[in-house]
C-alpha cells in the first residue's frame, strides 16, 4: 500500500463538500481547434498544482477563499480529437451547476470551450450579458472552413447574445472584417473609464466573463499558444477585474494557458492567481 501524504487534486481552498458550495470549478483539458501553438489541455492540472504555491488571501479584494464556498469538481474526460463530445460535455456538466442554483468557473483549455458553457447559461439566464478579456476578436466566421474554433468562439456566441450585450476587452489582433464588426456593434471598450460607464448599465443583470490570458502581453505570461505583443500588464487586468467586482456574475472562464511554453513556471503561476481573484468576485 503506498503511503502519503499526497498533495491533493484539488485547487486552493476548495471544499469537500459539493452541495455546500457557491461555485463548482471544472477543468476543461480540451485543444483540439488550436490553430498555432496546441497544449491547453494540459493547463487544468498544471494550475492546480500551481496554485499550491500562493496563497489563499487576496489583498486587491481584502477576501480570502476561505470566505467563500466554493469545490473543485475536476476535469471533464472527453474523447480524444472530439469537438462535438467536448462541446456536449461542457454545455451538460454548466447546464447542471446552473440547474442548481450555483455558480460555474471553467479552467480551459483553448478559448472553444467557453461557447458551451455560455450556451447552458444562457439556457437559464435569457438576459445574460458577456464580458470578454482577450488579444484576439475571435470573430470570424470560420477559420479555414471551419465555424467552431478558438479563432470563432464570440461570433458563434454573438448569435444568441445580442451583440449589444457583449463588451470587449484587450483586443489588439483580428481581421479588418472584425474590427469593422465591433466597430458597427460597439462592443469594443478602450478604456477603464468606458468599461465602468458600460459595466453601470449592467448592474443586477446576469453576467458570464470570459478572460484569454493571452490578454495579457507575452513579456508577462508567454505560456499561450498565441502569443500577441501590445497587451496588458498582469495590474491592468486586475484594475478592470476590479472594476466588475459589483457585477451579478453568473459564470465565468479563464482559457488559453499552455504552460509548458514558459518553463519558467511564471504563466501557470499568473493563471492561477488570476483564477483567485475571479473566485473572489464570483
Amino acid at each position: 500500500m503506498l503511503t502519503g501524504p499526497f498533495l491533493p487534486r484539488n485547487w486552493l481552498g476548495s471544499t469537500d463538500d459539493i452541495n455546500n458550495s457557491d461555485v463548482i470549478m471544472v477543468g476543461l483539458p480540451y485543444d483540439g481547434t488550436c490553430s498555432f501553438r496546441p497544449g491547453t489541455r494540459f493547463a487544468p492540472q498544471e494550475i492546480r498544482l500551481a496554485s499550491q504555491g500562493i496563497e489563499t488571501y487576496s489583498p486587491i479584494f481584502n477576501k480570502d477563499l476561505s470566505d467563500i464556498r466554493f469545490y473543485d469538481a475536476g476535469e471533464l474526460e472527453f474523447q480524444f480529437g472530439n469537438k462535438e463530445d467536448a462541446l456536449f460535455k461542457i454545455e451538460r456538466a454548466a447546464g447542471e451547476v446552473f440547474s442548481l442554483n450555483k455558480k460555474w468557473l471553467g479552467i480551459g483549455g483553448e478559448h472553444l470551450v467557453t461557447l458551451a458553457a455560455v450556451k447552458a447559461c444562457h439556457e437559464k439566464y435569457p438576459d445574460l450579458a458577456v464580458i470578454h478579456f482577450d488579444a484576439h476578436a475571435d470573430l470570424i466566421e470560420d477559420y479555414l472552413g471551419e465555424r467552431y474554433s478558438h479563432a470563432t468562439v464570440l461570433r458563434r456566441t454573438s448569435e444568441f447574445i445580442r451583440a449589444e450585450n457583449i463588451i470587449q476587452i484587450g483586443v489588439r489582433s483580428g481581421t479588418k472584417d472584425e474590427f469593422d464588426w465591433m466597430k458597427e456593434n460597439k462592443t469594443f471598450c478602450k478604456s477603464c473609464e468606458e468599461l465602468a460607464d458600460r459595466v453601470k448599465k449592467l448592474q443586477n443583470r446576469p453576467v458570464y466573463l470570459t478572460i484569454d490570458l493571452d490578454v495579457l502581453d507575452p513579456s508577462v505570461f508567454s505560456g499561450t499558444g498565441t502569443p500577441e505583443p501590445g497587451g496588458m500588464s498582469f495590474k491592468e487586468l486586475i484594475n478592470k477585474l476590479y472594476t466588475l467586482k459589483d457585477l451579478n456574475i453568473a459564470g465565468a472562464d479563464i482559457v488559453e494557458l499552455s504552460p509548458h511554453y514558459d518553463i519558467s513556471g511564471v504563466s501557470t503561476i499568473t493563471a492561477a492567481k488570476t483564477i483567485r481573484e475571479v473566485l473572489l468576485i464570483l
